[in-house]
């Protein structure tokens, strides 16, 4: 009965494939357990992290190498057609170069979790935090594209013309994408220039807004109003773009008006006042403040009274304070403020 033949083998053939093929899964499963079991209790009695990351890395790939390699060797021990034979052999050395390629990018992925990415953190620069994510997609592509050329090659097909064939279509997807890639170019001049980094204030394309995300296809803003906006890359690149956050210190200017019953020496006091005011508020202020009795208005007398709010000092909360300190001052000195009135004179007709 084992000499019977099936399909151009014999029914012994085909039970000794089967065990090589059963023989292999059962090989690879008992390895499996051993790299995460064995070895893994091993590495885990060291100083060094490497060598679990290794384990925890290679433990899948070699599994799978494994069982392939038992797949080919049961059926190169058959009689196939040579059409088929071929096949599964360009099928087999394909496989293994796309396993090399599962291989380096998991251990790269690690490596990168492990290592890189937790210096990265710790920087005080963005720029890194921004372009990783980036770079590590980027690397893990390149080696899957590699391994698939590679593999497709030492399979027997012609790469070159595979390659001028994607790099036909590659054009015409790129006319057809050409707003996608501006979007690109405007992510890599951002993250060159850098004109805002993650958190910054800014005004562009009539949105103000704090800078929550930078892609590499568009930004993401929330504005004020706590709602998100996302704005093309493309469109960043191209407009104004006012950064608020990189400002020195914020400039507040005040027109103070006071009634036109005011002495000069009132009107010193009022500036002197403001001298005095200023000097209470200097862990919130500058120093350089402006003030000057600058107008004779049609209703007020004018001093016109500017500081400037010291970077990192609430803009808000400031304001609050000196307008609330002015107003209190200026009340118990009996200095009064103006509001736009008219006096009006009648002059009898004789």
């Amino acid at each position: 009965m084992l000499e019977e033949v099936f399909y151009g083998n014999t029914i012994l053939q085909w039970f000794i494939a089967l065990s090589i093929v059963v023989g292999s899964v059962v090989v690879g499963r008992i390895l499996y357990w051993l790299f995460k079991n064995i070895a893994k209790k091993f590495s885990s009695a060291t100083a060094t992290k490497f060598d679990d990351i290794l384990i925890d890395t290679i433990a899948e790939p070699l599994t799978f190498v494994l069982t392939l390699v038992g797949f080919y060797w049961a059926i190169s021990t058959l009689a196939l057609p040579m059409t088929l034979g071929v096949w599964i052999s360009k099928g087999f050395y394909f496989l293994l170069f796309i396993t090399a390629a599962w291989l380096l990018a998991r251990l790269f992925d690690v490596l990168v979790q492990e290592y890189i990415a937790p210096k990265v953190a710790s920087s005080e620069n963005d720029l890194d935090d921004q372009l990783l994510p980036i770079l590590r997609k980027g690397i893990k592509i390149i080696i899957w594209v590699v391994a698939i050329i590679v593999g497709l090659d030492n399979a027997g097909y012609d790469v070159g013309a595979v390659i001028a064939g994607l790099g036909i279509g590659g054009l015409a997807f790129a006319m057809a994408a050409r707003d996608m890639i501006a979007n690109l170019f405007g992510g890599f001049t951002i993250f060159t220039d850098k004109p805002f980094i993650i958190n910054d204030r800014i005004v562009v394309a009539g949105v103000d807004g704090t800078v929550k995300e930078i892609g590499v296809r568009s930004t993401r803003l929330q504005t004020l109003a706590g709602r998100t906006v996302i704005i093309p890359n493309a469109t960043l690149a191209d407009s104004v773009i006012e950064n608020i956050s990189s400002e020195s210190s914020r400039k507040i200017s005040l027109n103070l008006g006071l009634t036109y019953d005011m002495s000069p020496k009132q009107l010193q006091q009022a500036m002197d006042l403001l001298k005095s005011i200023a000097a209470e508020h200097s862990d919130s202020i500058e120093t350089n403040t402006l003030i000057s009795f600058n107008m004779l208005g049609d209703f007020s007398l004018n001093i016109f009274f500017a500081y400037y709010i010291r970077s990192g000092a609430d803009i808000l909360d400031t304001q609050t304070s000196m307008n609330l300190a002015i107003y209190k001052e200026f009340s118990e000195a009996g200095l009064e403020f103006a509001f736009p009135s008219q006096t009006v004179y009648h002059k009898p007709v004789d």
